[in-house]
């Protein structure tokens, strides 16, 4: 049931993609008026209002990192310091400020919850209300949060990039705490190709525990996101041409949700020395001939809808 329900995730995604063949499918909501799902995906018209940075949005293992390296170390969006190094899982760097990945675990430490488990429970209100009240009065349970405002606000920094997958489940606890609304760029990747990389790295990891991680990152990243300008990608596009892909995501985070343009022009050069398909470790065409993608393939579920 679970590869069932990411498999429809997965076409629903793609569907998304599928809605404009000219345009990026994009959210603009600048008046925050209700907007139900990805019917408001047809408001293509570029946005007035001044976006200083934007999110990337994604499950773990989803390639988000490749993506946002990218960005900064090609077009030069500012991403803050300290980050978080590479390691093992992960050659290149993860490109996460600290500050923000340790706000966002104190946020879950206070509601028990943790990265991998009870993240369906996460409520946002709770989280605003902890910052809120811990913001000025030097308390350690916002002291990271503190840290990472003084970027996140600081004119300085525009255009930022910012970039944690915990940001799919805790957005909606920001979002009041910046003076400035955010862009979104969420990316998705295919659920096997994930919950294989996540077994790879956590020992302790079933294929049941990896879906079920999968779906709610995924469900909570567009859920907390309605209502921003959002851009739309995936990590299968791009691996096919990451040039055109990341200049394309760029393009548009100027041209339709009006993010100052970055300092820098993307290389063919860059995109050699960071993009390397090799530490592409799990994918989907690894799966493709098991009993699990024959049973419950891609492209057996077209007609479905994901709310």
């Amino acid at each position: 049931q679970l590869i069932k329900l990411a498999q429809r995730e997965v076409e629903h995604l793609r569907n998304i993609r599928r809605m404009n063949a000219t345009t990026s499918d994009v959210v603009t909501n600048d008046k925050k008026e209700p907007l139900n799902g990805d019917a408001a995906n047809n408001n293509n018209s570029k946005s007035e209002k001044v976006r200083n940075g934007f999110f990337v949005l994604g499950m773990h293992r989803s390639g988000t990192s490749m993506l946002s390296g990218l960005m900064v170390t090609g077009f030069g969006y500012s991403v803050g310091a300290p980050l978080i190094g590479g390691a093992f899982d992960n050659e290149k760097g993860f490109f996460e400020l600290i500050p923000v990945v340790l706000q966002n675990d104190e946020f879950f430490y206070t509601q028990q919850i943790d990265w991998s488990y009870n993240v369906y429970h996460y409520d946002y209100q709770k989280g605003y209300e902890l910052a809120n009240a811990n913001q000025k009065d030097g308390s350690p349970q916002f002291q990271e949060g503190r840290k990472a405002l003084q970027f996140l606000n600081n004119p300085q920094s525009i255009p930022w990039l910012q970039k944690d997958p915990r940001m799919c489940i805790t957005l909606k606890t920001w979002l009041p705490l910046l003076n400035n609304e955010p862009a979104v760029v969420w990316t998705y990747r295919h659920p096997m190709e994930v919950s294989q990389s996540l077994i790879h790295r956590e020992s302790s990891f079933t294929l049941d525990h990896a879906l079920r991680l999968w779906i709610v990152y995924n469900m909570r990243a567009l859920q907390n996101s309605i209502g921003l300008c959002r851009i739309y990608t995936s990590n299968e596009a791009i691996l096919k041409n990451p040039l055109a892909e990341v200049q394309r995501i760029s393009d548009e985070l100027s041209s339709i949700c009006n993010v100052p343009k970055p300092p820098n022009a993307l290389t063919k050069e860059q995109v050699g020395k960071f993009v390397d398909t090799s530490l592409q470790h799990n994918t989907k065409s690894k799966f493709n001939d098991g009993p699990i993608i024959e049973q419950h393939g891609t492209d057996c579920i077209n007609h479905c809808h994901c709310d």
